[in-house]
């Protein structure tokens, strides 16, 4: 029996516990909120519900026999470049693979989102389950699958072609199990996760679609993980220009505009951010200059600014301009001259916030932990769930199964060893939120349309 199965997963061994948690911390996986001690009693009740249905034992087991087909999956979506921006030829081969498994209105929308609705039995609330498409490495890096000590290996394949090829997996064990959801599933694969793409896949999904009620986002997070803050961020360009000249002829008439550069980033090396909220910023990226005997007429520099609340981040963000305003000026005053002048220009803005730890949705994710046997820690990061927290919206990131490393380099790595494991106990979650039909009923409650466009809403306090 399932409900059994489970059940003794649940009684795993404290020692296993304290392990599990220890992976976690070992793999950059902080707490960032406590774990909830207990779930209400709704949520408590739907998974009993959900553990005793011989329909979901069914299901479960489904996902197990498909792991070495869905590997397959894996391993074709991983040899399509998605670089930043160049995202089609992957939405391309998504979009077939959507349309073969069942979802024959699924659709390439006009920012390159491969998007397809999944409908649900009767007026259930709409859950959004996603996957990014782009990963950070450009056109021409070899993303051949290369097997090796029980080991994956290919960029981007677990960051994140495995999220992408488990909602595939979870479309056709639903479909070929014939499970009717109580709500619809929006099955996305998004663009503009990495770098600069500044989440623009997921604000135009949150833009198009007003009545999305939440979101469980797959990343290569390790089981157990359950995202529940999204750090926000923004991102500068920096260019500095003077009048430029020789260095010896024009010396004493011409401010440099690396020097004024170089004033700017000392003031900023010395700007006071809190440890908590935790709130960083580095200057990533330095250029400029025409010659080394010449006084440099251009200069630029690039800055990241992140916090895990939105006020100390815009505070960091006032005190990293006035320095550049303050540097440009000592610079000038050095030569008794106004000729330097620097212009700032936002090239990334990740909107930040949080998703309660009592939200039905974390309390969802918590429990289906405990019936898989795991431990919950909760994490946070920057991440697609950033836009729909700063709308209000509830949202979690959770893992896709599998062991992953060396994340946006080129020996990035999985191990599916027993990774339906990890799918199952997702599915497991997303089941219990938008409930089954004649098993249970939607654990996440339907919302009111929303009216505000994202951009216009605040991060939550």
């Amino acid at each position: 029996m399932l409900a059994l199965k489970l059940r003794r997963l649940a009684s795993v061994t404290s020692a296993i516990a304290l392990l599990c948690s220890s992976a976690l911390h070992a793999q950059g996986f902080n707490a960032v909120a406590p774990t909830p001690l207990q779930v209400s009693p709704a949520v408590d009740k739907a998974f009993e519900q959900l553990m005793a249905s011989q329909v979901i034992k069914q299901l479960l087991e489904a996902v197990q026999a498909d792991h070495t087909r869905s590997i397959e999956d894996l391993k074709m979506l991983t040899e399509i470049e998605a670089p930043p921006f160049k995202e089609q030829k992957r939405a391309e081969a998504y979009l077939a693979r959507m349309k073969a498994l069942g979802l024959a209105d699924a659709r390439i929308d006009s920012e390159g989102n491969v998007v397809g609705l999944r409908k649900g039995t009767s007026n259930g609330p709409k859950l959004l389950i996603s996957a990014h498409l782009d990963t950070v490495f450009p056109a021409g890096t070899d993303v051949k699958v290369k097997e090796r000590d029980g080991k994956l290996y290919a960029p981007g394949i677990s960051d994140d072609v495995r999220g992408l090829s488990v909602l595939l997996s979870w479309l056709k064990v639903l479909n070929d199990n014939k499970v009717q959801t109580v709500g619809d599933l929006l099955f996305v694969g998004n663009v503009g996760e990495e770098e600069l793409g500044n989440l623009r896949g997921m604000k135009h999904i949150f833009a198009e679609h007003r009545d999305i009620d939440g979101m469980v986002g797959l990343e290569p997070a390790p089981d157990g993980a359950v995202l529940v803050l999204g750090t926000g961020s923004h991102r500068y360009e920096v260019t500095f220009k003077g009048p430029g000249g020789h260095s010896y002829g024009a010396f004493g008439q011409v401010p440099s505009a690396i020097h004024g550069m170089g004033r700017a980033i000392a003031k900023i090396a010395d700007i006071q951010t809190p440890s908590v909220p935790r709130t960083t910023f580095t200057v990533g990226t330095v250029g400029g200059g025409t010659s080394v005997n010449t006084i440099a007429p251009d200069a630029r520099m690039a800055i990241d600014i992140r916090s895990d609340a939105m006020a100390p981040l815009l505070e960091t963000e006032k005190k990293i301009l006035t320095a550049i305003d303050e540097a440009v000026v000592a610079e000038n005053k050095r030569w008794n001259v106004d000729t330097l002048t620097a212009s700032t220009k936002l090239i990334g803005d990740r909107p930040g916030g949080r998703t309660p730890g009592d939200s039905v949705i974390v309390e969802a994710a918590v429990r289906s932990n405990t019936a898989f046997g795991l431990k919950t820690l909760m994490s946070g990061a920057s991440t697609d769930a950033n836009v729909p927290m700063s709308l209000g919206i509830p949202a979690i990131v959770i893992g896709g199964g599998g062991k992953t490393g060396n994340f946006h380099a080129l020996s990035e790595w999985i191990d599916v060893t027993d990774a339906w494991k990890g799918a199952q106990n997702s599915l497991f979650t997303v089941l219990g939120l938008v409930g089954v039909q004649g098993v249970s009923e939607p654990l996440l409650a339907k919302r009111p349309p929303r009216t505000a466009v994202v951009g216009q809403a605040t991060a939550p306090k």
